[in-house]
């Protein structure tokens, strides 16, 4: 096991958050039941925001920026974990409030690790990351609330070219649905239609602000834009349908009236990834294992080294990132 080890951590200076490169040893670690060896992580939306300065991701500081991680236990004080146990970790406060997965190694609290599901290889889990987790858990809220039809009226999904929208694309193509995606870079809709998409609606036409009750399209719609196209979404879901929103890329707010709930009864059905108790966890990564195309998860992904993550973090943030990115953490 290496003295030292890089990792990217996110520090104050001059009252801002700035983040870099920096050498720690394990007694820098936090001191908590499982130390892990960390193979690989994951970009998404929230860590672009932390590691470019562009959102106080971070609320306490100094921190190891980074979401999500794999690997494989080192040592354990907890019975429920042993060396060599494969593990996946997505939110509980990793890289806001707990140090997270941009490092060589990492110790975490027991309760915050998933066994790797055998379908599944470490890789393959942070392809999927929070990102594709977050999808198969506004798939399992939509099927859960159970008023869409496969072979119905179509899907939406927003943000359809980015990391959440993309695995929500070919997993509800998979399960039988008829997706529409939605995204304003026409040349993303050859690798969407692989992915599964028949139809596509640009974003700035859900962008636009529009009445409180529009014509009914959506059977269901998986959101993680916000603001006005979320307001447009809710109020173009048909009778007794349901938006799952997961995301805020374009605003926290909701410019919207309860015209669609009361006279509709649409329902908003709240994603919170972060959180999520184990038994929803375990049922979207067997969402995930049921109905993700593996040739298809890996026409979605790149892999890139530690080093590239100030670079891709800007892209994200700024739109430029298709698909997934896995952080290779030993390069």
């Amino acid at each position: 096991m290496a003295d030292h080890f890089r990792a990217l951590v996110i520090e104050e200076r001059d009252g801002k958050p700035v983040s870099g490169f920096k050498d720690l040893t394990l007694s820098d670690l936090p001191d908590h039941d499982v130390l892990v060896e960390v193979l690989f992580s994951t970009l998404n939306y929230k860590d672009g925001l932390a590691i470019s300065g562009k959102g106080r991701i971070a609320r306490r500081l100094p921190m190891v920026a980074g979401v999500d991680l794999a690997g494989i236990v080192v040592s354990s004080r907890s019975p429920d974990w042993k060396p060599g146990d494969k593990v996946v970790v997505n939110g509980w406060g990793m890289s806001e409030t707990e140090w997270g997965g941009y490092t060589r190694f990492q110790r975490l609290k027991p309760e915050w690790l998933t066994r790797l599901p055998d379908a599944f290889s470490l890789e393959q889990s942070m392809a999927i990351g929070t990102a594709g987790y977050t999808a198969a858990l506004a798939i399992d809220a939509l099927e859960r609330w159970g008023k869409i039809k496969t072979g119905d009226r179509e899907v939406l999904v927003t943000g359809a070219a980015g990391g959440v929208g993309s695995v929500a694309v070919t997993l509800l193509a998979r399960r039988g649905y008829r997706v529409t995606a939605s995204t304003g870079r026409p040349e993303t809709h050859d690798y969407l239609a692989t992915l599964g998409a028949t139809a596509f609606v640009d974003r700035a036409e859900l962008a636009a602000k529009g009445g409180a009750l529009q014509k009914e399209r959506w059977a269901g719609a998986i959101d993680s834009v916000g603001s006005t196209t979320l307001a447009n979404v809710l109020a173009q879901t048909v009778q007794s349908g349901a938006v799952a929103a997961c995301g805020l890329a374009g605003g926290a707010d909701l410019p919207a009236t309860v015209m669609p709930h009361i006279l509709r009864g649409v329902a908003l059905l709240g994603i919170n990834s972060v959180t999520a108790p184990h038994a929803e966890r375990d049922k979207a990564w067997a969402i995930l294992a049921e109905s993700l195309e593996r040739t298809l998860l890996a026409a979605l992904t790149t892999v890139e080294p530690l080093s590239n993550l100030p670079q891709l973090a800007e892209d994200i943030v700024a739109g430029k990132i298709r698909g997934r990115v896995v952080i290779d953490v030993t390069r």
